[in-house]
């Protein structure tokens, strides 16, 4: 299945968190869109790996993804090596979207900046003629998406550019609730986290208007780019 983009996270609920809007935006306008997890969070706090994976499946429902995979990369313990490379090359070769969604190169948890670095070097390795990858005895063809664009996520950076994500506000607030053993729900219990916490999500919904606000709309998710963004017509912009 090729896919029109494709999102990397170094753990489920990330996209969620910092762009599901976005991917539901453009699920609704006919994008084929997909999702894949380097880990389970299995070194999170709350809940387990198995729920993780259970929770990240009711996600994708919500987003109404394509697909949506999970590599098993270790928690914490993943490296930007070469061999994490080839696992995100096979993903990209495998379903050959034209954008992908990666991790903040800058953020407080060190898993996201080490899978943004992963997902950047990947998506230069899927475009080298020479470099094989084999998925089920079959022989892959190379692939280069057409951009990489980097989520913010708890460290607030200045976005590149601003998504319109007025309209889906609350279908992503859906989608990370379905995460329920991370997120502050009522009477859940637990040791509280970061992320348990109810300041965050007020964090996250104020950080989203604040974006919104800079463009002129309700909502907005930001983006970083690794180049200078092209513009073909003035006149779409806003």
């Amino acid at each position: 299945m090729k896919l029109d983009i494709l999102a990397f996270a170094a753990h489920p609920d990330d996209v969620e968190m910092s762009c599901g809007a976005t991917i539901a935006k453009y699920a609704s306008l006919g994008k084929k869109a997909g999702i894949v997890d380097f880990t389970q969070g299995q070194m999170g706090t709350r809940g387990t790996p198995e729920l993780r994976l259970q929770e990240a499946e009711r996600s994708a429902e919500i987003l109404k993804l394509a697909i949506r995979e999970n590599l098993g990369f270790e928690d914490i313990y993943f490296t930007n090596d070469i061999d994490h490379q080839l696992k995100v090359v096979e993903m990209i070769r495998k379903y050959k979207p034209e954008i992908v969604f990666a991790n903040a190169q800058k953020d407080r948890h060190p898993d996201h900046e080490k899978a943004a670095a992963i997902v950047k070097t990947a998506v230069f390795l899927s475009g080298l003629q020479k470099l094989e990858t084999i998925i089920d005895g079959v022989k892959q063809e190379p692939w280069r998406p057409r951009s990489v664009y980097h989520y913010i996520q708890s460290t607030m950076l200045d976005p590149d550019f601003v998504v319109d994500v007025s309209d889906f506000w609350e279908q992503r607030n859906e989608a990370i609730y379905a995460f329920a053993s991370q997120v502050h729900m009522p009477n859940s219990g637990g040791t509280e986290t970061f992320i348990s916490s109810p300041e965050f999500m007020l964090m996250l919904d104020a950080r989203g208007k604040m974006l919104g606000q800079s463009i002129g709309a309700k909502f907005g998710e930001g983006f970083k780019v690794n180049r200078n963004l092209g513009v073909t017509d003035i006149f779409s912009l806003r």
